[in-house]
């Protein structure tokens, strides 16, 4: 470029800058108080402002690329717009309010849109204990099959009434600490339980359902076994304060992993890709309802089981709370129809 082109260029670019840099200045404040704060922070005057000092800049930067001003500009410009772009069209809404708007209207829409996974979900659990209770009845041994040895603690077919009583309704001395140590274990072990049901579920669905069989298999054996010493009742209360929570948490997984295998092997009009995108946003917040159930679930196993030792309370408490997680599945989010996270 010749000398007086190049300076023809530069006194343009000064000229451009002077005539439009107090708009440029006043709309990079705007954007400054806007990122920091929120577009709530603007009055009405200043987010008019911001909107009309957009278009502005905008008109700028496409007049300053055709007349080929110097770089520097160009990129000061589009910088500027860059971010006034963001402030002015990007979503607005905080963490809070995204947390806010997935509880209260997101989970529990996916959940009245996941019917037939739900079903699966819950009758893998149902036909296990089914079957694990028929085949205890039909022969003992089966409990040795299904039940892994660490987690019957001595509560095995043969042992006395008095024995497996007592591990209902004695505490065994456990204090605020152990009892701590007991919630975090039980939530660690059931939230790695879920997450493997959740992404066997990509597997056309079946290994999903059947490590939720093999868990309903392991109660439907402990149960038969308490029932044959007299104590079914009592068992049920003293699954039922944190079983509600936890084995729902456990089929609602199994229910997330089959939406992703349903997409697989029923995508519909879609692709396979499409339908795993769709069923999979409802999938991750299935899980997410799990894990959070899963949590309030150890809360209750670790601390309100050993406490609280009458099977009517337990009963009580675990089916009213079941009710209140019914109730909040079933009827939050219908205020506004199509309203999701």
């Amino acid at each position: 470029m010749q000398p007086d082109a190049k300076n023809d260029d530069l006194i343009r670019s000064a000229r451009f800058r002077a005539e439009r840099e107090e708009g440029w200045r006043r709309l990079e404040q705007l954007v400054a108080q806007a990122e920091k704060s929120g577009m709530a922070a603007l009055g009405y005057d200043d987010a008019v402002a911001l909107a009309s000092l957009y278009r502005q800049a905008m008109n700028s930067l496409s007049v300053a690329r055709s007349i080929s001003m110097d770089k520097a500009l160009l990129d000061y410009l589009e910088a500027l717009c860059a971010r006034a772009y963001l402030v002015v069209y990007a979503p607005q809404e905080s963490v809070t309010g995204v947390l806010q708007r997935l509880f209260t209207h997101g989970i529990p829409q996916a959940v009245r849109r996941s019917t037939t996974a739900l079903i699966i979900g819950f009758l893998a659990m149902v036909l296990g204990g089914f079957v694990g209770f028929m085949l205890y009845q039909q022969d003992t041994s089966w409990f040795f099959t299904f039940v892994p040895s660490g987690l019957s603690d001595g509560r095995v077919p043969g042992a006395s009434e008095a024995y497996l009583r007592s591990t209902l309704f004695e505490d065994g001395g456990r204090d605020g600490e152990r009892l701590g140590t007991f919630a975090t274990f039980l939530f660690s072990h059931n939230t790695r339980i879920a997450i493997f049901i959740f992404a066997l579920g990509i597997f056309a669905t079946l290994p999903s359902f059947v490590l939720t069989f093999y868990n309903g298999l392991i109660l439907g054996a402990f149960y038969a076994m308490f029932h044959e010493a007299g104590l079914g009742y009592e068992l049920f209360g003293w699954l039922s304060i944190h079983g509600v929570t936890e084995l729902s948490a456990i089929c609602l997984a199994a229910a997330g992993g089959a939406q992703l295998g349903l997409a697989v092997i029923l995508p519909g009009n879609m692709t396979r890709r499409e339908a795993l995108r769709e069923r999979g946003r409802d999938a991750v917040k299935l899980v997410i309802l799990a894990g959070l159930m899963l949590i309030a679930a150890a809360i209750i196993e670790g601390f309100l089981r050993q406490l609280v030792q009458t099977t009517q309370m337990r009963l009580l408490i675990g089916w009213g709370i079941g009710a209140a997680w019914l109730a909040w599945l079933l009827l939050a989010g219908r205020d506004t129809v199509g309203q999701d996270t």
